[in-house]
C-alpha cells in the first residue's frame, strides 16, 4: 500500500489565515493517557477527516491507524455521513479534435479527422497536478485537495458516490472511467466502454458492497456527428456478480442530454432531457428508460436535479413574461413513484425574491448549475468563482457560501472565467468497493450466467 499523507490544506469560513486549534484547558492529559486503545479508535473514528489527519502526526500509533483493517471497519461501522461538495475550475469545449488511428499509414487523410461539437454545457479540462476544493457547509469550511497523479490529461470529473470521484476520458471513442478516492490517494481503472462516445452523461451509485456506473447518450455514429441512443451499465458487488458495459438499453426517441449529470435517488438515475425540458429517468433493474413531463417546463430556466434528503428535487428560475407572477427560483419535489400515475411534482420551496433579484443580478443571464446532498442544496453560477448560494432544506434558510481562498477572484457571472463544477462528495478514509475492481473478472459470475 502506498505511504498515505495528507493532502489537505484547510482555511474555515472567510478568514484568509489557516485555523488555530486551541487547547482546552479542561482536557486532562492524564485522563487521556489512560483510556484504553479500543476507546481511543472509537473517538478518532469520529473525527472528519482533516482532523484525522492532523491526529495522525501525535504518534506512530495514530500515525499508522489508517493501515489498520480493524480501524478501517471501525470506521466506516461508527463514522457520520458528512454530506460535502467539492468543486473543480471548469472550462468551456466549443471545438473538438477527433484522432481517428487508423492501421493504414499509407492513407494520410484517415490518421486524423477534425469533429467540431459545438457543447452547451461546461466541461472540465484537467491538466497534470489539478486541484479540487473541498466545502463543509455545517462549518462553511473550505479545503483544498491537490491530486498529483490521478487523474491523468485528459480526464474531467463527471460524478461522484460513496466517496468515490468518477473521472471520464476526454477523447472521443470508447469512454474509460477511472474511480478515485482523493482522501486517500487510492483510484482504480474500468474497462473502456464498448461503443464510441464524446461527451456522454455519466452516473455512479457506489456502496461498501456495490459500484453501478451508467454511461448514456452522446454516441458517436460518425466522425463528424453525435446521437443520443444507447445506453451501457456497468456494474460489481461482493455477491459474485458483475456486468462489464455488457447490458445495453435504448435511450427515449429526441431525447436531448445536454447536462452531461445524473441523480441517483431510489433506485433509478435521472436526468434533463432538453427541448422542451422533460425529466428521463432510468431504472436500474429493469433497464429500462421512461420519460417524466417537468412542471412549467416552457417557463423555466437552467433547470436541474438534485437528490435532496433521499428525495428528486427539481431547481429552476420560473420567467413567465406574459404574466403577472414574478420571476422566481422554485424546487419541486417528486412524489410518489416515476412511471406511476400517482407521482407528481410538488413546489416545495421558493427562493425569496429579495434574494433572486440579487441573484439575478450576479448572474446576469449566464445561467447556473446546482448540486444537493443530505439537508443541502448549492447553486453555482456558470463562470464565477465568486458566488455560490446555499439553501440549508432543514432550516429553511438561504445564504452567500464564503468565496473559496483558494480561487483567484475575478470572472463574474457572464464572463468567460473558467467558473466553479460542484459535485456531492462524501469524504471517507475508506472505500472498500475500491477492492472489487482489483480482482481478476474470471472470479466473478456475470449476469448472463
Amino acid at each position: 500500500m502506498p505511504i498515505i499523507t495528507s493532502n489537505i490544506n484547510m482555511i474555515t469560513g472567510s478568514s484568509s489565515t489557516s485555523s488555530i486549534i486551541v487547547t482546552n484547558p479542561r482536557m486532562d492529559a492524564r485522563l487521556w493517557s489512560k483510556l484504553p486503545p479500543p476507546l481511543l479508535d472509537r473517538i478518532i473514528a469520529f473525527l472528519p477527516p482533516p482532523a484525522f489527519f492532523r491526529s495522525r502526526s501525535v504518534c506512530k500509533r495514530w500515525y499508522s491507524l489508517i493501515f489498520s483493517n480493524t480501524f478501517l471497519q471501525l470506521y466506516l461501522d461508527v463514522s457520520p455521513r458528512r454530506h460535502w461538495f467539492i468543486f473543480f475550475k471548469r472550462k468551456t469545449l466549443k471545438s473538438y479534435i477527433y484522432r481517428n488511428n487508423n492501421n493504414n499509414k499509407n492513407n494520410a487523410n484517415n490518421d486524423q479527422q477534425v469533429h467540431h461539437h459545438q457543447h452547451h454545457h461546461h466541461h472540465q479540462s484537467i491538466q497534470e497536478n489539478c486541484e479540487g476544493y473541498l466545502y463543509d457547509p455545517l462549518e462553511s469550511a473550505w479545503y483544498r485537495l491537490v491530486f498529483s497523479s490521478v487523474p491523468p490529461s485528459g480526464f474531467s470529473p463527471a460524478s461522484s458516490s460513496g466517496g468515490l470521484v468518477c473521472w471520464v476520458s476526454d477523447d472521443a471513442g470508447p469512454k474509460t472511467l477511472i474511480l478515485s478516492n482523493p482522501i486517500v490517494k487510492t483510484f482504480a481503472q474500468l474497462p473502456p466502454t464498448l461503443r464510441p462516445r464524446l461527451f456522454p452523461s455519466i452516473g455512479l451509485i457506489a456502496t461498501d458492497a456495490s459500484i453501478h456506473a451508467v454511461v448514456a447518450g452522446d454516441d458517436l455514429i460518425s466522425p463528424f456527428a453525435v446521437k443520443n441512443l444507447t445506453t451501457e451499465t456497468f456494474h460489481v458487488d461482493t455477491n459474485g456478480f458483475y456486468s462489464i458495459w455488457g447490458t445495453t438499453s435504448a435511450l427515449p426517441r429526441l431525447c436531448s442530454l445536454e447536462s452531461g449529470r445524473m441523480v441517483f435517488v431510489e433506485d433509478k438515475f435521472y436526468c434533463m432531457n432538453y427541448s422542451p425540458f422533460s425529466i428521463l429517468s432510468y431504472d436500474v433493474s429493469s433497464n429500462q428508460w421512461l420519460k417524466i413531463q417537468a412542471p412549467m417546463r416552457r417557463f423555466l430556466r437552467s433547470p436541474s436535479l438534485v437528490e435532496c434528503r433521499g428525495r428528486l428535487v427539481l431547481v429552476a428560475a420560473v420567467e413567465k413574461n406574459k404574466l403577472n407572477v414574478p420571476r422566481s427560483m422554485r424546487l419541486w419535489g417528486l412524489q410518489g413513484h416515476s412511471g406511476t400515475a400517482s407521482a407528481a411534482w410538488v413546489e416545495v420551496e421558493r427562493m425569496p425574491q429579495q434574494l433572486y433579484e440579487q441573484f439575478v443580478e450576479e448572474e446576469r443571464g449566464s445561467g447556473f448549475d446546482c448540486v444537493g446532498h443530505g439537508d443541502f442544496i448549492v447553486i453555482t453560477v456558470r463562470g464565477s468563482s465568486e458566488r455560490i448560494l446555499l439553501f440549508d432544506f432543514y432550516r429553511k434558510v438561504w445564504h452567500w457560501v464564503p468565496q473559496c481562498p483558494f480561487v483567484a477572484s475575478g470572472g463574474g457571472g457572464g464572463g468567460d472565467g473558467n467558473g466553479l463544477h460542484g459535485l456531492a462528495f462524501e469524504p471517507r478514509l475508506a472505500t472498500p468497493a475500491m477492492a472489487l475492481l482489483d480482482q481478476p473478472p474470471f472470479t466473478f459470475q456475470s449476469f448472463g450466467a
